[in-house]
């Protein structure tokens, strides 16, 4: 089966990882979320990502989890692998198996280890361009401050003139838009598929800068998606409008819940069955998980009555 391309434009949510309430992975859970995913109507799902909980995953995990997305999505849309690590050996490994099991595109953060083990701008690029040549696939930089690394607009340029495959962009730093703008202005036909993400809660400002696409969560993307097409469409009022209705569960998911919104949700609507996250991650307070939920059914989204 032929990979699916990926679009330059478009949502490209996160699929939470669900586990059971002991904390194993829930493999039929994880199907229906991606299934749910594909009845939300979106442009492609990146696994193995911070709000699939990477950080609490075995190496084994990781490729249990990277062989049922992939069977299971079965080409019906492009799935992003991220395949971040420290080390460039290790990322390149990652990256090599994501290809091998059918992977459209890549995304990586710049290497680090906490807050003092960073690489400079001659040790990111070489660990891109090593990735880039294991995997023969298009990479999305995922530039968020939980890395610490600071990512300026010409070093970004600088990279994908580097590194062709490096194409792709998430930007999620504080001014996003600012940025965005100012990677569209200096890299050109470099920059193919300028992003946000941070569950798209800048997402009008980072569209009017000229930002393609998204990468939210997987909670409300059938929501997002029609302010990102009216946005490209050139409908921006009605782009404008479409996002103040749903502006408050995405700002209610940002700043009280992250990862958690969305399985808390899902389980709610029957996809999943527990909303378990791993320990050292603890559960929402009920009050926080009764104003998500709150929120969720004002928006009508898909995830909460998908599973009734």
């Amino acid at each position: 089966m032929a990979t699916p391309t990926i679009a330059r434009s478009g949502i490209f949510p996160i699929a939470p990882t669900p586990f059971t309430r002991s904390g194993d992975i829930d493999l039929d859970g994880q199907k229906r979320v991606l299934d749910c995913m594909i009845d939300q109507g979106v442009d492609g799902i990146c696994i193995l990502a911070n709000y699939s909980e990477q950080f609490l995953l075995s190496d084994a995990e990781r490729e249990t989890l990277l062989d049922l997305c992939m069977s299971h999505v079965a080409g019906r849309v492009p799935v992003i692998v991220t395949t971040s690590h420290f080390s460039t050996r290790l990322a390149a490994e990652r990256s090599k198996r994501a290809a091998q099991a059918g992977a459209a595109m890549l995304m990586l953060m710049p290497p680090y280890h906490g807050t003092g083990l960073r690489a400079d701008e001659k040790g990111i690029e070489e660990h891109f361009a090593k990735v880039a040549e294991a995997s023969g696939l298009p990479i999305m930089v995922q530039d968020a401050p939980l890395s610490g690394v600071a990512l300026s607009v010409p070093f970004l340029v600088r990279l994908a003139k580097a590194v062709p495959q490096v194409t792709y962009f998430k930007i999620e730093t504080a001014g996003a838009a600012s940025k965005l703008r100012a990677l569209i202005e200096a890299g050109g036909d470099a920059i193919q598929g300028p992003f946000d993400g941070e569950e798209s809660i800048t997402l009008m400002a980072d569209l009017d800068a000229g930002a393609t696409g998204t990468m939210c969560s997987a909670l409300l993307p059938d929501l997002i998606k029609p302010v990102v097409t009216h946005h490209l469409a050139g409908r921006r009022q009605e782009a404008a409008e479409t996002y103040a209705r749903i502006l408050p569960l995405i700002n209610y998911e940002n700043r009280q819940c992250g990862l958690r919104a969305c399985k808390t949700v899902m389980m709610e609507g029957g996809v999943i069955k527990s909303d378990t996250v791993r320990h050292p991650l603890e559960a929402l307070h009920p009050a926080t998980k009764a104003g998500l939920l709150e929120l969720a059914r004002d928006a009508d989204v898909l995830a909460l009555r998908w599973g009734k």
